[in-house]
C-alpha cells in the first residue's frame, strides 16, 4: 500500500507540473459548457420582425409594443408595404414579418374577425415553425387580453403543458449531453496521453521493473485523473445551477455516484486506448476521433436513438455516454430516483468493470 500511495503521489505531482494538462482538464470543460449553454442554443430568441401596421390605432400599436418586448422578437422596421417585406426578406435582415389588417381596432369592439397575416422565411422549417408558434401566442394572448370573449371557431381546445421544461429554454437540452461528451473526452484523453507519453520519454521502464502488479499501476495512473474529473464534475454542477439556472431536480448523492462510476469507465477506457498506442499524437486521435463522434452522434444527445436503423441501434448500446446521458436526464432533468435508472446505472457498472478487466488484460508487462 506504501508503494501504491508512493505512485499516486507521483502522477499528482507530474499532472501538476504540467500546466497544459491541468489547463485541458480544468478550463476545456468550462469553456464548453460556456459555449453550450449560451452561445450553441436551440431556442428561438430575439428574432428580427417587421411589421405593416395598414390599422395605425391604439390596438395595433399595442400588440406590436407586446411583440417587441417579447424576449423572442426584436422590432427591426414598421413597414409601409408588403413590397417592403419582400425586399427585408430578400436581404436576410429579417426572419418573420406581420401584417395588421385595416381596422384592426373596430374587431375588438365589434364582432369583426382578427386576422393579422405572419408571413415567415421558411428556409429553416424548425426555426420557421418555432417562430410562427411564439408569435402566434403573443397574439392569442393579446386577443384574449383584450376581448375575453372571443373564441375560436372549433370546439375542441386541446390544453398544452411543457413538463420539466415549461420556459422552454435551451440550456436543459444541452447540459446533460455536454457533461457526458465532456467528461468522457477529458477522462479518456488526458490518462490515453499520460500512459503513452511514459513510454516515448523512457519512463514506462522503471515501472515495469518495480514490484507492482499491472492492476496497481493502472489503479496509480487513473486516481489523479479521477480527483481532477470529479473536481470538474463539481464546477459543472455548480455553473448548471448558477450561471445556467438548470439546478438537479433529483438526488444529488445518486447523480454524483453514477458520475463517479462513468468517470472511471471513461478513464480505464483511456488507458485501454493507450495499450494499443505508440505516440501521443495517435492516443489524442483514437480519443477525440474514436470517442467525440459516437458520442455526439449515436448517444441521444443531438439525434433521438428511436429515429435510428436498427444496426445504429444496437452499436449505440455500447457507448458508455449513452447510459450516462439518459441518467443525467432522468435525474438532473426530471427528478427521477433509483427506480427508474438502476437498468441504466446496472449497464453503466458492468462497463466499467469489464474496461478495468480488460486494460488490466492488455498491459504488456515488455516495451516493444
Amino acid at each position: 500500500m506504501k508503494i501504491l500511495f508512493g505512485f499516486i503521489r507521483k502522477e499528482i505531482y507530474h499532472v501538476l507540473r504540467d500546466k497544459w494538462v491541468l489547463l485541458i482538464l480544468i478550463f476545456m470543460p468550462i469553456i464548453q459548457i460556456l459555449l453550450f449553454g449560451f452561445a450553441l442554443s436551440n431556442e428561438v430568441k430575439n428574432n428580427p420582425i417587421a411589421v405593416f401596421d395598414a390599422s395605425k390605432d391604439s390596438y395595433s400599436r399595442q400588440l406590436t409594443d407586446k411583440i417587441n418586448a417579447s424576449r423572442y422578437f426584436d422590432l427591426y422596421a414598421n413597414v409601409s408595404s408588403q413590397s417592403e417585406i419582400e425586399e427585408l426578406f430578400k436581404s436576410g435582415k429579417i426572419k418573420v414579418a406581420l401584417c395588421i389588417p385595416p381596422r384592426f381596432g373596430e374587431a375588438f369592439e365589434g364582432s369583426a374577425p382578427l386576422q393579422p397575416q405572419i408571413i415567415l422565411d421558411a428556409t429553416d422549417l424548425n426555426i420557421s415553425n418555432q417562430i410562427n408558434q411564439f408569435l402566434q401566442n403573443i397574439i392569442q394572448s393579446f386577443i384574449k387580453q383584450k376581448k375575453p370573449e372571443v373564441r375560436p371557431t372549433y370546439s375542441i381546445i386541446p390544453e398544452v403543458r411543457m413538463m420539466y421544461n415549461p420556459q422552454l429554454k435551451g440550456a436543459p437540452n444541452f447540459v446533460p449531453g455536454v457533461m457526458a461528451m465532456i467528461m468522457l473526452l477529458v477522462c479518456v484523453l488526458m490518462t490515453s496521453v499520460a500512459i503513452v507519453k511514459e513510454k516515448e520519454t523512457g519512463t514506462m521502464e522503471v515501472l515495469l521493473v518495480s514490484p507492482m502488479r499491472p492492476s496497481i499501476i493502472i489503479i496509480s495512473k487513473a486516481i489523479p485523473y479521477f480527483i481532477l474529473s470529479v473536481i470538474n464534475y463539481f464546477i459543472i454542477l455548480a455553473m448548471n445551477k448558477y450561471l445556467l439556472d438548470v439546478p438537479v431536480k433529483g438526488s444529488l448523492l445518486l447523480l454524483t455516484a453514477v458520475s463517479f462510476i462513468f468517470i472511471l469507465t471513461s478513464l480505464f477506457l483511456g488507458i485501454l486506448i493507450s495499450h494499443t498506442s505508440q505516440t501521443q499524437q495517435e492516443a489524442m486521435f483514437k480519443s477525440l476521433i474514436g470517442m467525440m463522434l459516437p458520442t455526439v452522434l449515436l448517444s441521444g444527445f443531438m439525434f433521438p436513438i428511436e429515429n435510428m436503423p436498427l444496426p445504429l441501434q444496437f452499436l449505440s448500446n455500447i457507448i458508455p455516454s449513452r447510459w450516462y446521458y439518459s441518467i443525467i436526464k432522468n435525474v438532473m432533468i426530471q427528478g427521477s430516483g433509483l427506480e427508474i435508472i438502476w437498468r441504466q446505472f446496472a449497464i453503466l457498472g458492468v462497463m466499467c468493470l469489464v474496461l478495468f478487466i480488460a486494460s488490466i488484460k492488455k498491459f504488456k508487462v515488455r516495451l516493444e
